[in-house]
C-alpha cells in the first residue's frame, strides 16, 4: 500500500465561454473551451493507520472539513470502497481562490486520483470523471485536463488538439466575484448576438495550430455581467494588451484575467509591470506561466 503521494493540481482558463440558456434544474447549459495552465496547487496525501480525513492548508480561511471539495472527493471514494485507513492531506494553494480558474475542482480531481491510486481501487479515468461530477461540474474536466470542449453543465467533454505553446500572464484583482450572482444576472442581461463568442470558430483556430487565430477568437459571455460590476477587469485586459499581449480575457465568472503573449520578453516585462511597476495596484496576484497539455492527473512526487 502506498504511504505517500505528491500531486500537482493544475488550474484552468477559458479560451471561450458561452451560455446557451438556463435549465429546469437551475443549472445553465454552456459551451466552453477549457485549457489547463502551468499554475498548480501542491497536494500531499499521507496514509494514516487510524480512520478519518485530515486536511492541512497554507490558507487560514479555507475550510478543512466537509465544506472543502478535497474532503468531499476523499470521502466519496473512501465511503464507496469502505476504506478502513485514514489519510492526511496537505494542501498548498497557489492557484488564486474564487478566481474562475477551477482551483478547488482541480484539487478535488487530484485527490480522486490519489485516493484511487493509494488504495488501489482500480477505477479508470472515466470512472473517476463520473464520480467527480457529483462533487462539481468542473471536476470531470480537471481529471481529463488539456484542451477540451465542454458542453452541457460541463460534463460532456470532447478533447481537442494541444494548444501551441506561448506565455500566459495571469492577474487576479483584489475583488471577489459570486458565480451565482453572475449567472443570475446574465439571464436578464438582454444579450446581443455579438456578445456570444464564436466557439466553433475557436475550435477551428485550435485545429489550425495558430496562436494568433486563437487569440482573435477569445470570448467570454460572462464579461457582460462581471465587467460592469468590476471595471478593474477591463483595466487589466487593456493594460495587458498595451504591454504586448495579442489578446486578453476574463476566465470563468472572474475576476481573473489572462493575457496571451508570443514574445517571451514582452511577457516578462508585462509581469514585472503588473507585479512591481506602476500598474501593480490593478492586481493582487500575478503569475507568468504557459499552457499545460498533459491530459490527466499523474503522480508527480
Amino acid at each position: 500500500m502506498i504511504r505517500h503521494l505528491g500531486l500537482k493540481a493544475y488550474g484552468k482558463i477559458n479560451l471561450g465561454l458561452d451560455v446557451l440558456g438556463k435549465r429546469e434544474d437551475g443549472y445553465h447549459d454552456v459551451r466552453m473551451i477549457m485549457q489547463t495552465v502551468g499554475l498548480y496547487d501542491k497536494i500531499d496525501i499521507y496514509l494514516k493507520e487510524t480512520p478519518g480525513i485530515e486536511i492541512v492548508t497554507n490558507l487560514y480561511y479555507l475550510p478543512v472539513n466537509e465544506n472543502n471539495l478535497v474532503y468531499k472527493a476523499a470521502r466519496l471514494l473512501m465511503d464507496e470502497f469502505h476504506v478502513a485507513h485514514g489519510i492526511r492531506i496537505h494542501l498548498k494553494k497557489f492557484i488564486p481562490v474564487s478566481a474562475g480558474m477551477a482551483g478547488g475542482s482541480s484539487d478535488a480531481a487530484a485527490v480522486l486520483f490519489g485516493v484511487n491510486k493509494m488504495f488501489q481501487l482500480g477505477l479508470t479515468r472515466e470512472e473517476l470523471m463520473e464520480r467527480g461530477l457529483k462533487i462539481g461540474a468542473d471536476v470531470p474536466y480537471c481529471v481529463m485536463r488539456g484542451t477540451v470542449l465542454s458542453e452541457g453543465i460541463g460534463e460532456i467533454l470532447t478533447p481537442l488538439p494541444d494548444m501551441p505553446q506561448c506565455q500566459v500572464l495571469i492577474a487576479k484583482p483584489a475583488v471577489s466575484v459570486s458565480t451565482k450572482f453572475v449567472y443570475e444576472h446574465l439571464d436578464a442581461a438582454g444579450l446581443r448576438p455579438e456578445d456570444h463568442p464564436d466557439i466553433d470558430g475557436m475550435i477551428g483556430a485550435i485545429k489550425s495550430h495558430s496562436i494568433h487565430q486563437v487569440a482573435r477568437r477569445l470570448g467570454n459571455v460572462l464579461e457582460t455581467v462581471t465587467i460592469p460590476e468590476y471595471p478593474v477587469i477591463a483595466q487589466i485586459k487593456d493594460r495587458m494588451k498595451e504591454l504586448g499581449a495579442v489578446n486578453a480575457l476574463m476566465s470563468g465568472s472572474g475576476p481573473t484575467v489572462f493575457g496571451i503573449f508570443v514574445n517571451p520578453k514582452a511577457a516578462e516585462n508585462a509581469y514585472e509591470e503588473l507585479r512591481y511597476g506602476e500598474s501593480q495596484n490593478l492586481a493582487k496576484q500575478v503569475y507568468l506561466t504557459n499552457f499545460y497539455n498533459t491530459k490527466e492527473v499523474t503522480n508527480e512526487q
